[in-house]
């Protein structure tokens, strides 16, 4: 655990200390990199070996979140002024198969973690999902949540859960979030494609499933401005697109220049899944257009900025 001089030399060189859950994932690296290149003081908590660039303004702590004991530590030598929670169990066919697992990591995580917090009189930005809802989207911040499956029914647990806390909070709910794979991720969706395709292999995808891609990097910004101007509320930060993961395969071809002629479309039905999930799903974000000056990419320009030679961090500054 880092020591107290190294809390008191970032406490003093940095705008603020912020504790980001699930480091090591996907949302998490990318956040924790962003916020870190703007100035932020990140305490970053995840397990496993630390798989982000080594930063200045980056502390990587090795911890399992169901640690009550090692996360009360955490929280006691960093004072975090914000906790963002992308940590997840997020697979659907996994949280279907171990209900308990899938409430440990979801649901009992989230309400240690809002304890903490208000501990420290920290604000709590939870990241929740699209999940939660059902069919007819794109849905609206207040729309009437529907989980189809247990994993969506986990996450609109955890939202309750902090909406009752008391605390400061924002909920934050993306779609399909996809951008650069940096170290040590696994392959996203999008290059699963460009890999199948640069092999010249046929590949089946689905043309009855819609929703709104999201490059993680409008993410990041969105909730850069949320701390920034100390906003609270539920806001959907995901694409403007609505589209089926066939049209996104399409739009990957055509971008790399790839033989299109080797997507075959298929019918969800083609593969049988235990899981239900919805066909047309999606979130909209006018809210976070006007609250948030939210200007996500174009799924076409979010593939080209995925595939760029050279990782995009912007500064927003």
């Amino acid at each position: 655990m880092p020591s107290s001089d190294v809390t008191l030399y970032f406490s003093y060189n940095c705008k603020m200390n912020i504790l980001v859950t699930g480091a090591n994932g996907f949302l998490g690296q990318h956040l924790s990199v962003f916020l870190a290149n703007n100035g932020f003081q990140v305490i970053a908590v995840s397990r496993g070996e630390r798989k982000m660039p080594e930063k200045k303004n980056i502390i990587f702590c090795d911890i399992e979140l169901t640690n009550v004991s090692k996360l009360k530590t955490v929280f006691s030598s960093f004072k975090p002024a914000v906790v963002v929670h992308t940590a997840a169990m997020s697979k659907p066919d996994e949280c279907h198969a171990n209900k308990a697992l899938c409430l440990l990591n979801n649901v009992e995580v989230t309400r240690q973690l809002l304890l903490l917090a208000a501990e420290h009189a920290a604000h709590f930005i939870y990241v929740s999902t699209d999940f939660i809802f059902g069919e007819n989207g794109p849905h609206t911040e207040d729309a009437e949540a529907n989980p189809l499956n247990f994993y969506g029914e986990s996450k609109w647990m955890a939202e309750q859960i902090v909406k009752s806390s008391g605390l400061s909070y924002n909920i934050i709910r993306p779609v399909f979030i996809y951008g650069k794979v940096l170290t040590g991720m696994r392959p996203s969706f999008l290059h699963w494609v460009k890999q199948n395709l640069e092999q010249g292999k046929q590949i089946k995808v689905v043309t009855d499933q819609l929703r709104t891609p999201t490059y993680v990097e409008d993410i990041c910004k969105g909730m850069y401005t949320i701390i920034n101007k100390q906003l609270q509320g539920i806001y959907h930060l995901a694409g403007k697109d609505l589209l089926s993961p066939f049209q996104m395969a399409l739009t990957v071809a055509d971008i790399l220049k790839l033989d299109a002629s080797l997507i075959e479309p298929v019918t969800a039905d083609t593969f049988p899944e235990t899981v239900v999930r919805a066909k047309r799903s999606g979130l909209q974000i006018e809210k976070a257009i006007v609250e948030l000056s939210y200007a996500p990419v174009s799924f076409a320009e979010g593939v080209a900025l995925t595939f760029s030679s050279d990782l995009v961090t912007t500064s927003v500054r």
